[in-house]
């Protein structure tokens, strides 16, 4: 029998959202790691409870305020939050201003018009823009890729909850999830190995840095980050990440020695429910009613609005779309929109179920829908929908995303439309809803990709990977 190995996942948010890293603790303390998940958010006091056998913790991050760094960076600075008071000490030649007084001049005035009720808050915004700038170039100048201890100083934050945490534990690996976890698991084993421990560490890449969409509105948040993951990305012992584009992408932007372990974000297969509910009693309808589902976030990119204004065009056609706050401002939006189309009751808010649940969940639907608008990291992913869809056997109706695209053309188990083009959408609906047998029989048979589409498939990789890391070498 192996030894119980320690691992320690790390994660940026409250664990209970997030499938991915759920279904990875699981799997792994299934598999015999001895494993502790530590994520960090902002909640009011510490959690913990157990996934299988893997033990939860999720740390607040307000305790970041009363607890100092064990051991700052080279250049961390001591303020809090993600707005660190401009050091305007040496900016004077800064490319794009007029020395000192003038970065204070336009700072002073936006302050003083949003006081006097005069500058609305997108106004505001876009006139800091040039303060932002300029800071950037300044500390990029100054610190390089550690200029993110200037930029964006929250970061130091999970390093002080978390950091103490993970070196109590002392781990045999450390599984840091996508980038904020990384330098809290870099330093982490640096301090190991420093007090005669090996530690390893692997870092789980959830999507493509240069192409997200910035977390806050501001210059300073993405290269900061970029610089961050920079600084600590040869650190990893290993790189996974959740599609074959992003893992060619990530080795040709770190220039890392080996190619990243794709760890897909697949449904499990496998289920300990004997009962899901069933998504078209609770939308009210009758099996020979058309219905169509989209699945997860919303949010203006994930093109629900081209679904909606499709429905005019689809007659008969429902749409069911189950999401974590049916009473969410952009929820909301969409149901409106849908109203004013003259379509808004054909339109079913549900919530989530269990992840568990959601295949069957969703299996009595007709298709399921991926309506993305074209942004960078859209193009690149398989997303966690995308199988879902695909275990619960619907043909998918697609935007012309890359990945996914090419995907579903290649295996014949939907149609792809022009994203953002209502009409096109509609065009690609109606094709599926002619002759649906064609699309689901690309699930069947020896070609049907669905085996290797399960979490238990990605989850010997993961194990395989774990087992490599830490077997020694005589």
């Amino acid at each position: 029998m192996r030894l119980r190995r320690r691992v320690v996942m790390l994660v940026d948010n409250a664990v209970e959202g997030d499938s991915r890293v759920q279904k990875a603790a699981r799997s792994a303390a299934d598999a015999g790691w001895h494993v502790t998940l530590i994520g960090c958010a902002h909640v009011d006091a510490e959690r913990r409870w157990r996934l299988g056998d893997a033990e939860v913790r999720v740390l607040p991050l307000a305790a970041a305020r009363a607890t100092p760094p064990a051991t700052a960076p080279v250049g961390a600075s001591g303020s809090r939050g993600g707005s660190d008071p401009l050091d305007v000490s040496g900016l004077r030649g800064v490319s794009g201003l007029r020395g000192v007084s003038g970065l204070r001049g336009v700072s002073g005035l936006r302050a003083r018009l949003v006081a006097r009720g005069g500058l609305p808050l997108r106004a505001a915004r876009l006139a800091r823009r040039p303060v932002e700038h300029a800071e950037v170039r300044f500390w990029r100048a100054r610190l390089r890729d550690g200029a993110w201890r200037r930029l964006e100083p929250g970061l130091w934050d999970y390093e002080r909850v978390a950091g103490p945490v993970v070196d109590d534990l002392r781990p045999d690996l450390i599984h840091a999830h996508d980038f904020r976890m990384l330098g809290v698991a870099a330093r982490a084993v640096d301090r190991a190995r420093a007090a005669g421990r090996d530690v390893k560490l692997v870092w789980d890449a959830h999507e493509w840095l240069p192409g997200a969409r910035p977390r806050r509105d501001n210059a300073r948040w993405l290269p900061a980050h970029l610089g961050y993951v920079r600084e600590y990305v040869g650190h990893a012992d290993a790189v996974v990440t959740v599609s074959d584009t992003l893992a060619d992408l990530l080795v040709r932007d770190h220039a890392l020695p080996e190619r990243p372990t794709v760890i897909l974000n697949a449904p499990i297969a496998a289920t300990t429910e004997t009962s899901a509910p069933d998504l078209r009693k609770r939308c009210g309808l009758p099996p020979d009613t058309p219905l169509l589902v989209y699945s997860g976030a919303m949010a203006v990119q994930r093109g629900v609005d081209t679904v909606v204004e499709a429905l005019p065009l689809l007659p008969g056609v429902h749409l069911a779309l189950v999401v974590a706050d049916p009473a969410a401002a952009y929820v909301r939006q969409v149901v409106a929109r849908a109203a004013r189309h003259g379509v808004g009751d054909r339109v079913h808010v549900l919530p989530y179920v269990p992840h568990r649940q959601l295949v069957a969940f969703l299996a009595t639907a007709d298709i399921g829908l991926i309506p993305l608008h074209h942004w960078p990291n859209h193009e690149i992913a398989l997303i966690t929908k995308f199988f879902e869809y695909a275990h619960a056997r619907l043909p998918i109706v697609v935007s012309d995303v890359r990945t996914m695209a090419e995907t579903v053309r290649a295996t014949g188990q939907g149609e792809v439309f022009r994203a953002r083009d209502a009409a096109d959408l509609a065009r690609a609906v109606r094709a599926v809803l002619a002759d649906p047998a064609r699309y689901r029989a690309a699930y069947e048979g020896e070609d049907s990709p669905l085996p290797g589409w399960t979490w238990e498939a990605q989850a010997e990789r993961l194990d395989a990977l774990y087992r490599r890391l830490l077997t020694p070498i005589h």
